[in-house]
């Protein structure tokens, strides 16, 4: 089912030359901006997507590959996210999940009796069917219900869709974090979907803090790395960042993944000394992070890296396999 011819028109003429162009449209380049709008952005934090700021070819390409209608809809996702006065999180998490649920798509028909953009269940008390494919109907219920959940805010953007959806298959809302920040940004017109703003690093100078994690870390170079262990002997990689953390007053959780959530996120190539890095078995899913090192600037990190080798100082590239896009700045 079309939105209609208006909605139509408006997106054709609208969208379709921000797609062409690939640039972020920066009319709302500050916070002052964005409130003045109506609209309020999230702070800059680790637990908070999008995980995938490295890629936005990809998401690009996909939106690029988006018909009118499917447009039409992220339009009205938009729209009412604006009116709401919703985050722009919130807008995402709407487009992540209606691109999974039906492809953007206004369906009548799904599994069992799951209809419309997010395949919303009459039987599970979604609304009758006329109001389940009835678009602003169900662009309304998306935020009402997500709006309900705890702490939203704070979960991956798929996470959060999933939290909504309860979905059988609560991973494959990842799969259109890059697209959706395009659209966020290019056709909700808000620069810095992300909320980390493009001059983190510089706006975070190293503090004392940092610093005296470092000490820490050096002085620890040539002790064994030991699967679990969290010194003064030996480490594994996480033990070393808890510890030198720990030393500066900082307190870390014990896990490599749960440290990428400790702190303020920031694109890897901003890194500055002290700040975390991460590797993933999938760099897109933090669920998946199986090491940490702490940055030392000018390339450099020092690491607990494997059984056999002790910790120590080596190079590091941004283009390294497994390397996740955030680094995390522990205490800010």
């Amino acid at each position: 089912m079309r939105l209609g011819m208006l909605v139509g028109v408006v997106v054709a003429a609208l969208f379709a030359a921000v797609l062409t162009t690939g640039t972020v449209v920066k009319v709302a380049a500050d916070k002052a901006e964005l409130e003045a709008k109506g609209i309020t952005n999230l702070s800059c934090e680790a637990s908070i997507g999008p995980s995938q700021p490295g890629q936005p070819d990809r998401g690009t390409g996909d939106a690029a590959r988006l018909t009118e209608e499917q447009l039409g809809i992220v339009a009205l996702i938009i729209s009412i996210g604006k009116q709401r006065e919703m985050s722009p999180r919130a807008w995402q998490v709407a487009i992540q999940a209606g691109m999974t649920e039906s492809g953007l798509r206004n369906l009548n028909y799904g599994d069992r009796d799951s209809l419309g953009i997010f395949q919303m269940r009459p039987s599970m008390g979604w609304g009758t069917p006329e109001q389940v494919t009835n678009p602003p109907y169900q662009v309304n219920k998306f935020y009402d219900v997500l709006s309900g959940i705890p702490n939203w805010e704070r979960m991956r953007p798929g996470d959060a869709a999933q939290a909504v959806e309860r979905s059988g298959f609560p991973d494959r809302y990842h799969k259109w974090e890059a697209m959706a920040v395009h659209l966020v940004e290019n056709l909700g017109q808000v620069s810095d979907a992300a909320g980390c703003g493009e001059g983190m690093g510089a706006a975070l100078p190293p503090n004392q803090a940092a610093a005296a994690a470092i000490q820490f870390a050096l002085r620890e170079q040539g002790k064994p790395y030991v699967w679990g262990a969290t010194g003064p002997s030996a480490y594994d990689c996480s033990g070393l960042m808890l510890r030198a953390y720990e030393a500066a007053g900082i307190t870390l959780p014990r896990v490599s993944r749960d440290q990428y959530r400790a702190g303020a996120m920031l694109p890897v190539e901003q890194s500055q000394p002290g700040d975390l890095l991460f590797w993933a078995y999938d760099p897109a899913n933090p669920k998946t992070i199986h090491h940490v090192a702490m940055y030392l600037g000018d390339g450099k990190m020092v690491e607990a890296q494997q059984s056999g080798v002790p910790v120590h100082v080596r190079s590091v590239s941004w283009d390294e396999p497994e390397l996740v896009a955030q680094a995390v700045r522990p205490g800010v």
